[in-house]
């Protein structure tokens, strides 16, 4: 469901998020008595993740690659091995999306049936769901950039059903999504879940009241407070400033980088909501 400049939302790109942004603390690695002691690996599986580690420091494209397959021979169901190909070896969509598939079913496998039932709900907190949940994100996001909206969904509702707590900040994600699409009462049933006060959070919130009940008090306070939030997502929503060609890895609250990263996202689901724009320049001047 492009809009009438034929994107898809997102804001300008789209991009699947860079292999930086998938990294987490890495679990091999332990403190004692303020000294780093590597652990050793075991078993198949924990060897092959000790080279996705590898992968992810790798100072050369090539060597990610080779180090990801690597991990695979040793041990087929290393889901962050596809993750790794799907960002650094897909020369098309479709073909990530295969390798994100792939990720999928690897990291349901190496989880387990039992296993996966009894961590569902807080699912992030055991460190052998990551992979699987990253392949999970890739997958969810290489399917909306596809067009192929209802499964994009379907994943990311599946992801904040096993981890409610939601640490990769899939909400924010998927509020834009079901805003774009117009699922309102999803929608407003998922804002009333997360009671926050972050950037994110608030510019959507506030362009889903402005749908709903145009220029009111209740869309102008919630305005008010995602600009306290972060005053820089105006500057860029109305062209006021040009988006960066590289986006910023990380950022902190209130940040322009912030800013930047939420208008990548959604600017595209602004501009489809008929005076939204009109209106934030009227508060925004």
């Amino acid at each position: 469901m492009p809009d009438d400049n034929g994107k898809k939302p997102g804001g300008k790109g789209d991009k699947r998020p860079g292999l930086k942004s998938i990294k987490n603390l890495k679990p091999h690695l332990q403190i004692i008595d303020g000294k780093r002691e590597t652990f050793q690996p075991r078993n198949p599986a924990e060897k092959a993740q000790e080279l996705i580690y590898e992968a992810w420091d790798a100072d050369t494209h090539t060597k990610c690659i080779s180090l990801a397959e690597k991990a695979l021979e040793i041990y087929p169901d290393c889901a962050d091995a596809y993750v790794i190909l799907a960002e650094e070896s897909a020369d098309h969509l479709f073909e990530a999306i295969e390798l994100y598939r792939k990720g999928v079913e690897a990291g349901e496998r190496a989880i387990g049936k039992n296993t996966f039932l009894d961590l569902a709900g807080n699912f992030w907190m055991a460190i052998e769901t990551r992979p699987f949940m990253r392949a999970k994100a890739g997958l969810a996001g290489c399917l909306w950039e596809g067009g192929q909206f209802k499964e994009a969904l379907t994943h990311y509702r599946e992801m904040l059903e096993l981890n409610p707590g939601d640490n990769q900040g899939i909400r924010y994600i998927i509020a834009g999504w079901l805003l774009y699409l117009e699922y309102d009462e999803e929608l407003e049933n998922l804002l009333d879940s997360y009671k926050e006060t972050t950037c994110e959070w608030l510019y959507t919130k506030a362009l889903f009241a402005f749908k709903k009940h145009g220029d009111s008090i209740e869309s102008l306070s919630i305005l008010k407070n995602a600009l306290k939030a972060n005053s820089f997502v105006p500057i860029y929503l109305l062209d006021r400033k040009d988006m960066p060609e590289i986006l910023p890895d990380m950022y902190s609250f209130g940040s322009e980088d912030e800013a930047i990263i939420y208008v990548e996202r959604n600017g595209t689901i602004w501009r489809k909501v008929k005076g939204s724009l009109q209106w934030l320049t009227a508060h925004c001047k």
